[in-house]
């Protein structure tokens, strides 16, 4: 699978039955969203925070469907306790995609401490994190991450980096010169 990594995750999803795509709206997974939308036999839940994101695919999972859980990396600390809690307590799989910022060529430094976080919080609660850097690495990752987690019972996140879904621009604020004008 070579391409657009978007169209790659939907064909993904129909081949390991994903009946539903849990997502916090996002740039990044604007293509994954659309196709998930546009397919009527995907149901799309947006959500308001990311930790509804694990309810979801626990109730999905307890009512005989699989979910696909979508969010930008600035959310993941919203979601620890309930990956941790519910995830071990209720042994439910769970696979989530995330979209990276405080990645590669981020400039806004307001995206860079839970950039560095994602990877080792998501690890240290038993998530395993496979990363994509390119739409061929992402098509591995989504493959091995829907097995892992839907065959082997696992939670885990694709971890979507910057050098495939680009650097969002950020500028900071001018500098004063000396005379504070």
């Amino acid at each position: 699978m070579g391409g657009d990594w978007s169209a790659n995750a939907h064909s993904l999803f129909k081949e390991h039955g994903i009946k539903q795509v849990a997502y916090v709206p996002d740039a990044g997974l604007s293509g994954i969203i659309k196709a998930s939308l546009a397919d009527n036999d995907i149901q799309t839940v947006p959500l308001t925070t990311e930790e509804e994101g694990v309810a979801v695919a626990a109730g999905a999972w307890l009512g005989g469907q699989k979910c696909a859980v979508m969010m930008q990396s600035s959310g993941v600390g919203n979601t620890i306790n309930m990956i941790a809690s519910l995830t071990t307590t209720c042994a439910f799989p769970l696979f989530m995609i995330v979209t990276m910022r405080g990645d590669y060529g981020e400039s806004n430094p307001w995206q860079m401490p839970m950039g560095r976080a994602v990877e080792p919080v998501l690890e240290a609660v038993g998530v395993r994190c496979l990363r994509a850097d390119t739409a061929e690495d992402a098509a591995d990752a989504i493959q091995a991450g829907l097995m892992m987690s839907f065959h082997g019972g696992e939670a885990v996140a694709v971890l979507i980096s910057q050098k495939l879904i680009g650097a969002k621009a950020f500028a900071a604020p001018a500098a004063q010169d000396a005379t504070g004008d």
